[in-house]
């Protein structure tokens, strides 16, 4: 790839919609906070949706594609974060380019970063076509996130397989949408239970938090704005565990209902 000692992480799962994408740019804000130069690289062609969870829509010019044509130069395609400098996209292209595209390709954009930057998140589609192989062409390292449900975990399971035969590691685990009281209640499966199933070190759990819906709604990831939120917290953590940190993981058996949670769903309560 590059002697340069930058790292490229792949951000993937088997299941689509699992959160992928939100943790990316969320990771993205989190690591340039820690000092580190971040690249995160939309490799999702298809659905490219990283631009509109960091409000930086409006100020793409130039994308991948462009600087692989030679249109443009890497410095103009980039995507520089007005509130946290340490941070630059790189957009996805044209769908089109999933027609021609190639994992040399890939690789050669990823080389490229990895000469400006410390740490290169690839974005990477879902499931485990050409997308996901032309993505894991440039990787490293891999961060498989998956939610607590029997589909996804399964979808998961699928995709490190393939990445162990790509010889990719460390292949860590991200459980997202972690719902303690469901999982106390034996109605979704226990952190044991996934991390048993895939046989991967745990990198972090992210709660299920409704501000998560908020900020990407806004295009302001939550570790930007300072937000406290479990998720947020999250994040953070899980950010500096990549940077070498050893931070506690939370036990979702400990987790107190906050006030507000518990007052919302009071109000909820239909009383006849």
């Amino acid at each position: 790839m590059t002697s340069t000692g930058c790292r490229y992480i792949l951000i993937c799962s088997g299941k689509g919609g699992v959160g992928k994408t939100t943790l990316t740019a969320n990771l993205g804000i989190a690591l340039a906070r820690q000092g580190m130069r971040t690249a995160v690289l939309d490799a999702d062609f298809g659905l490219r949706n990283l631009d509109l969870l960091l409000g930086l829509e409006n100020r793409i010019v130039y994308t991948a594609q462009d600087v692989l044509s030679e249109t443009c130069r890497l410095e103009q395609a980039l995507v520089k974060h007005k509130q946290e400098p340490d941070l630059a996209l790189l957009p996805a292209g044209n769908p089109r380019m999933l027609e021609w595209l190639k994992p040399e390709d890939m690789q050669k954009i990823a080389a490229m970063l990895g000469e400006i930057h410390d740490i290169v998140l690839i974005d990477c589609p879902a499931g485990i076509e050409d997308g996901f192989k032309n993505a894991a062409a440039a990787a490293q390292e891999a961060i498989v996130i998956t939610t607590p449900e029997v589909s996804a975990v399964r979808d998961a399971d699928r995709v490190i397989g393939l990445l162990n035969t790509r010889g990719i590691k460390p292949i860590q685990m991200v459980l997202n949408r972690v719902r303690p009281k469901m999982m106390a209640n034996q109605e979704m499966l226990a952190v044991d239970d996934v991390t048993d199933i895939l046989a991967l070190p745990l990198l972090g759990l992210v709660l299920e938090d409704e501000q998560v819906i908020v900020s990407t709604n806004r295009g302001e990831p939550l570790t930007l704005n300072g937000s406290n939120s479990p998720a947020a917290t999250a994040y953070g953590n899980i950010a500096r565990r990549i940077c070498g940190e050893d931070v506690p993981l939370i036990d979702p058996s400990k987790v107190k209902q906050g006030l507000r949670a518990k007052f919302s769903r009071l109000m909820q309560t239909k009383i006849f």
